[in-house]
Protein backbone atom coordinates (compact mmCIF):
# COMPACT_ATOMS: atom_id res chain seq x y z
CA UNK A 1 0.00 0.00 0.00
CA UNK A 2 -0.36 2.53 -1.64
CA UNK A 3 -1.13 5.74 -3.53
CA UNK A 4 -2.96 8.31 -1.91
CA UNK A 5 -5.34 10.92 -3.89
CA UNK A 6 -8.43 13.22 -2.53
CA UNK A 7 -11.42 14.72 -4.46
CA UNK A 8 -11.63 18.70 -4.75
CA UNK A 9 -13.76 20.29 -1.12
CA UNK A 10 -16.61 20.88 -3.71
CA UNK A 11 -19.81 18.93 -4.14
CA UNK A 12 -20.84 16.18 -6.51
CA UNK A 13 -22.75 14.26 -8.04
CA UNK A 14 -23.93 10.35 -8.28
CA UNK A 15 -23.49 9.47 -12.25
CA UNK A 16 -25.56 7.46 -13.82
CA UNK A 17 -26.09 6.53 -17.37
CA UNK A 18 -29.28 9.03 -17.59
CA UNK A 19 -26.54 11.78 -17.30
CA UNK A 20 -23.58 10.43 -19.27
CA UNK A 21 -23.95 13.55 -22.07
CA UNK A 22 -25.20 15.84 -19.53
CA UNK A 23 -21.90 15.20 -17.49
CA UNK A 24 -19.99 15.46 -20.66
CA UNK A 25 -22.06 18.88 -21.15
CA UNK A 26 -22.05 20.91 -17.66
CA UNK A 27 -19.84 23.86 -17.46
CA UNK A 28 -20.37 23.69 -13.56
CA UNK A 29 -17.18 24.60 -11.38
CA UNK A 30 -15.49 21.87 -9.56
CA UNK A 31 -18.05 19.46 -9.89
CA UNK A 32 -16.92 15.86 -9.67
CA UNK A 33 -18.33 12.27 -10.32
CA UNK A 34 -18.95 9.46 -8.54
CA UNK A 35 -19.35 6.10 -9.70
CA UNK A 36 -19.94 2.09 -8.41
CA UNK A 37 -17.30 0.03 -10.11
CA UNK A 38 -18.83 -2.76 -10.59
CA UNK A 39 -21.27 -1.13 -13.10
CA UNK A 40 -18.01 -1.09 -15.56
CA UNK A 41 -16.54 -4.25 -15.19
CA UNK A 42 -17.29 -5.18 -18.63
CA UNK A 43 -14.87 -5.64 -21.35
CA UNK A 44 -15.77 -2.85 -23.56
CA UNK A 45 -18.71 -1.41 -25.18
CA UNK A 46 -20.23 2.51 -24.61
CA UNK A 47 -20.46 2.93 -21.16
CA UNK A 48 -16.12 2.59 -20.78
CA UNK A 49 -16.09 5.18 -23.68
CA UNK A 50 -19.01 7.60 -21.33
CA UNK A 51 -16.80 7.17 -18.62
CA UNK A 52 -13.38 7.56 -20.11
CA UNK A 53 -14.57 11.24 -21.33
CA UNK A 54 -16.17 12.31 -18.42
CA UNK A 55 -13.13 11.39 -16.61
CA UNK A 56 -10.94 13.79 -19.00
CA UNK A 57 -13.13 16.70 -17.96
CA UNK A 58 -14.00 15.69 -14.17
CA UNK A 59 -12.27 14.27 -11.04
CA UNK A 60 -13.86 10.57 -10.69
CA UNK A 61 -14.74 8.58 -7.37
CA UNK A 62 -15.01 4.94 -7.42
CA UNK A 63 -17.75 3.85 -4.17
CA UNK A 64 -17.51 -0.06 -4.26
CA UNK A 65 -19.89 -1.82 -3.17
CA UNK A 66 -19.00 -5.46 -4.05
CA UNK A 67 -16.30 -6.18 -1.31
CA UNK A 68 -17.22 -7.40 1.36
CA UNK A 69 -14.83 -6.20 3.74
CA UNK A 70 -16.39 -7.69 6.67
CA UNK A 71 -16.91 -11.52 5.30
CA UNK A 72 -15.28 -14.30 6.17
CA UNK A 73 -14.36 -15.57 3.15
CA UNK A 74 -11.39 -14.97 0.79
CA UNK A 75 -11.48 -12.23 -1.27
CA UNK A 76 -13.25 -12.20 -4.95
CA UNK A 77 -10.24 -12.58 -7.06
CA UNK A 78 -11.78 -11.74 -10.15
CA UNK A 79 -13.70 -8.77 -8.46
CA UNK A 80 -10.18 -7.65 -7.35
CA UNK A 81 -8.46 -7.98 -10.36
CA UNK A 82 -11.34 -6.45 -12.52
CA UNK A 83 -11.27 -3.27 -10.17
CA UNK A 84 -7.65 -2.90 -9.82
CA UNK A 85 -7.50 -2.75 -13.56
CA UNK A 86 -10.38 -0.07 -13.84
CA UNK A 87 -8.60 1.68 -11.23
CA UNK A 88 -5.34 1.48 -13.21
CA UNK A 89 -7.43 2.58 -16.38
CA UNK A 90 -9.01 5.35 -15.39
CA UNK A 91 -7.04 6.72 -12.12
CA UNK A 92 -9.79 7.84 -9.99
CA UNK A 93 -9.16 10.77 -7.53
CA UNK A 94 -10.89 8.47 -4.56
CA UNK A 95 -11.84 4.72 -3.63
CA UNK A 96 -14.02 3.96 -1.18
CA UNK A 97 -15.98 0.76 -0.08
CA UNK A 98 -18.27 -0.12 2.96
CA UNK A 99 -17.54 -1.00 6.64
CA UNK A 100 -19.88 -4.11 6.15
CA UNK A 101 -20.37 -7.75 4.42
CA UNK A 102 -22.51 -9.22 1.86
CA UNK A 103 -21.25 -12.53 1.52
CA UNK A 104 -21.35 -15.23 3.53
CA UNK A 105 -20.28 -19.23 3.29
CA UNK A 106 -20.48 -18.48 -0.25
CA UNK A 107 -23.96 -16.97 -0.57
CA UNK A 108 -23.96 -13.17 -1.60
CA UNK A 109 -26.74 -11.27 0.08
CA UNK A 110 -27.99 -7.98 -1.73
CA UNK A 111 -27.72 -5.86 0.73
CA UNK A 112 -24.75 -4.17 2.80
CA UNK A 113 -24.86 -5.88 6.94
CA UNK A 114 -22.82 -4.07 9.53
CA UNK A 115 -20.71 -6.31 11.63
CA UNK A 116 -21.20 -6.72 15.57
CA UNK A 117 -18.91 -3.90 16.99
CA UNK A 118 -16.66 -5.77 19.22
CA UNK A 119 -12.45 -6.02 19.46
CA UNK A 120 -12.69 -9.24 17.12
CA UNK A 121 -14.24 -7.63 14.39
CA UNK A 122 -12.05 -4.37 14.69
CA UNK A 123 -9.13 -6.66 14.16
CA UNK A 124 -10.64 -9.08 11.82
CA UNK A 125 -12.12 -5.49 9.59
CA UNK A 126 -8.65 -3.86 10.08
CA UNK A 127 -6.98 -6.47 8.55
CA UNK A 128 -9.09 -7.03 5.63
CA UNK A 129 -9.28 -3.44 4.85
CA UNK A 130 -5.64 -3.72 4.94
CA UNK A 131 -5.34 -6.55 2.78
CA UNK A 132 -7.45 -4.74 0.40
CA UNK A 133 -5.73 -1.62 -0.09
CA UNK A 134 -2.28 -3.69 -0.54
CA UNK A 135 -4.24 -5.55 -3.87
CA UNK A 136 -5.75 -2.27 -5.11
CA UNK A 137 -2.40 -0.74 -4.10
CA UNK A 138 -4.69 2.52 -2.92
CA UNK A 139 -5.77 3.50 0.08
CA UNK A 140 -9.02 3.59 0.64
CA UNK A 141 -12.31 5.48 2.43
CA UNK A 142 -14.51 3.04 4.78
CA UNK A 143 -18.11 4.07 5.07
CA UNK A 144 -20.54 3.89 7.70
CA UNK A 145 -23.42 1.66 7.55
CA UNK A 146 -27.07 1.51 7.68
CA UNK A 147 -28.33 0.32 11.22
CA UNK A 148 -31.95 -0.89 11.34
CA UNK A 149 -31.50 -2.74 14.66
CA UNK A 150 -28.84 -3.21 17.45
CA UNK A 151 -26.33 -5.83 18.39
CA UNK A 152 -24.99 -6.19 21.79
CA UNK A 153 -21.37 -4.22 21.08
CA UNK A 154 -18.32 -3.77 22.97
CA UNK A 155 -18.08 -0.27 21.66
CA UNK A 156 -20.09 2.58 19.61
CA UNK A 157 -19.67 3.11 16.03
CA UNK A 158 -17.52 6.01 15.87
CA UNK A 159 -14.78 4.37 18.06
CA UNK A 160 -15.22 1.32 16.11
CA UNK A 161 -14.88 2.93 12.51
CA UNK A 162 -11.83 5.05 14.06
CA UNK A 163 -9.59 1.98 15.58
CA UNK A 164 -10.66 0.73 12.13
CA UNK A 165 -8.74 3.49 10.27
CA UNK A 166 -6.22 4.22 12.56
CA UNK A 167 -5.24 0.21 12.49
CA UNK A 168 -5.53 -0.05 8.49
CA UNK A 169 -4.53 3.38 7.73
CA UNK A 170 -7.63 3.64 5.40
CA UNK A 171 -9.91 7.31 5.96
CA UNK A 172 -13.62 7.27 6.55
CA UNK A 173 -16.37 8.21 3.86
CA UNK A 174 -19.24 9.26 6.53
CA UNK A 175 -22.95 8.63 4.68
CA UNK A 176 -24.90 11.41 6.84
CA UNK A 177 -28.11 9.66 5.61
CA UNK A 178 -26.93 6.57 7.11
CA UNK A 179 -26.11 8.71 10.56
CA UNK A 180 -29.87 10.25 10.54
CA UNK A 181 -31.54 6.95 9.55
CA UNK A 182 -29.64 4.78 12.28
CA UNK A 183 -30.14 7.59 14.92
CA UNK A 184 -33.50 7.51 14.67
CA UNK A 185 -33.80 3.31 13.93
CA UNK A 186 -31.40 2.37 16.99
CA UNK A 187 -32.27 5.36 19.11
CA UNK A 188 -28.34 7.45 18.80
CA UNK A 189 -27.98 11.16 19.08
CA UNK A 190 -26.35 11.99 15.52
CA UNK A 191 -25.02 15.14 16.47
CA UNK A 192 -22.40 13.32 18.93
CA UNK A 193 -21.73 10.67 16.05
CA UNK A 194 -20.22 13.61 14.28
CA UNK A 195 -18.11 15.29 17.47
CA UNK A 196 -17.13 11.29 17.97
CA UNK A 197 -15.00 11.58 13.91
CA UNK A 198 -11.71 13.58 14.07
CA UNK A 199 -11.75 15.80 11.09
CA UNK A 200 -8.13 14.43 9.75
CA UNK A 201 -10.07 10.51 9.15
CA UNK A 202 -12.58 12.07 6.64
CA UNK A 203 -12.19 12.26 3.26
CA UNK A 204 -15.83 12.69 2.33
CA UNK A 205 -19.14 13.09 3.14
CA UNK A 206 -22.45 11.67 1.63
CA UNK A 207 -25.90 12.62 1.72
CA UNK A 208 -29.15 11.17 0.39
CA UNK A 209 -32.75 11.16 0.89
CA UNK A 210 -34.70 8.51 2.93
CA UNK A 211 -38.08 7.56 3.27
CA UNK A 212 -40.57 5.98 5.74
CA UNK A 213 -41.55 2.30 6.32
CA UNK A 214 -44.91 1.54 4.87
CA UNK A 215 -45.97 -0.32 7.81
CA UNK A 216 -44.36 1.42 10.93
CA UNK A 217 -44.37 5.03 9.41
CA UNK A 218 -41.52 7.24 10.21
CA UNK A 219 -40.53 5.95 13.25
CA UNK A 220 -38.99 3.52 10.94
CA UNK A 221 -36.57 4.61 8.58
CA UNK A 222 -35.03 3.18 5.09
CA UNK A 223 -31.81 4.33 3.59
CA UNK A 224 -33.70 4.11 0.23
CA UNK A 225 -31.99 6.89 -2.01
CA UNK A 226 -35.20 7.58 -3.83
CA UNK A 227 -36.55 10.87 -2.60
CA UNK A 228 -35.25 14.46 -2.37
CA UNK A 229 -32.66 14.88 0.72
CA UNK A 230 -34.12 16.38 3.24
CA UNK A 231 -33.60 19.11 5.44
CA UNK A 232 -32.67 16.67 8.44
CA UNK A 233 -29.63 15.60 6.52
CA UNK A 234 -28.60 19.09 5.15
CA UNK A 235 -28.66 19.98 9.20
CA UNK A 236 -26.09 17.34 9.72
CA UNK A 237 -24.21 18.51 6.74
CA UNK A 238 -23.92 22.31 8.03
CA UNK A 239 -22.68 20.83 11.68
CA UNK A 240 -20.26 18.48 10.10
CA UNK A 241 -18.17 21.02 8.08
CA UNK A 242 -18.36 23.35 10.76
CA UNK A 243 -16.50 21.06 12.66
CA UNK A 244 -14.57 18.70 10.21
CA UNK A 245 -13.88 22.06 7.74
CA UNK A 246 -14.45 21.34 3.77
CA UNK A 247 -15.12 18.20 2.56
CA UNK A 248 -15.90 16.54 -0.39
CA UNK A 249 -19.58 16.15 -0.52
CA UNK A 250 -21.42 13.63 -2.57
CA UNK A 251 -25.38 14.06 -3.51
CA UNK A 252 -26.68 10.18 -4.08
CA UNK A 253 -29.64 9.00 -6.19
CA UNK A 254 -30.58 5.46 -6.61
CA UNK A 255 -34.05 5.56 -7.16
CA UNK A 256 -36.48 7.50 -8.93
CA UNK A 257 -33.89 9.01 -11.02
CA UNK A 258 -35.00 12.87 -11.63
CA UNK A 259 -33.75 15.31 -14.38
CA UNK A 260 -29.87 16.45 -13.79
CA UNK A 261 -30.76 19.86 -13.67
CA UNK A 262 -32.36 18.90 -9.72
CA UNK A 263 -29.89 17.09 -8.48
CA UNK A 264 -28.07 20.38 -9.62
CA UNK A 265 -30.39 22.38 -7.67
CA UNK A 266 -29.31 19.77 -4.30
CA UNK A 267 -25.95 19.80 -5.26
CA UNK A 268 -25.81 23.95 -4.86
CA UNK A 269 -27.25 23.69 -1.55
CA UNK A 270 -25.02 21.59 -0.90
CA UNK A 271 -21.87 23.67 -2.35
CA UNK A 272 -23.73 26.60 -0.44
CA UNK A 273 -22.53 24.74 2.62
CA UNK A 274 -18.77 24.07 1.66
CA UNK A 275 -18.40 27.73 0.41
CA UNK A 276 -19.83 28.85 3.90
CA UNK A 277 -17.58 26.98 5.47
CA UNK A 278 -14.67 27.92 3.66
CA UNK A 279 -15.53 31.57 3.98
CA UNK A 280 -15.34 30.93 7.82
CA UNK A 281 -12.10 29.37 7.77
CA UNK A 282 -10.45 31.89 5.67
CA UNK A 283 -12.15 34.84 8.02
CA UNK A 284 -10.61 33.03 10.74
CA UNK A 285 -7.44 32.70 9.30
Amino acid sequence: MTRQSALPPSAGLGLKPDYYRDALETDVDDIWFEVHPENYMVAGGPRLAWLDAIRDNHALSFHGVGASLGGLGPFDAPHLKALKSLIERFEPDQVSEHATFSSHQGQYHADLLPLPRTEESIAHLSSRVSAFQDAIDRRILLENPTNYLNFACECDEPEFLTQVAKRSGCGLLIDLNNIWVSANNIAIDPYDYIRRIAPNFVGEIHIAGYSSDPILGDSFLIDSHDAPIKSTVFNLLEYALKLWGPKPVLIERDGNIPEFDILLDERQKAQALIDACMSERDDAS
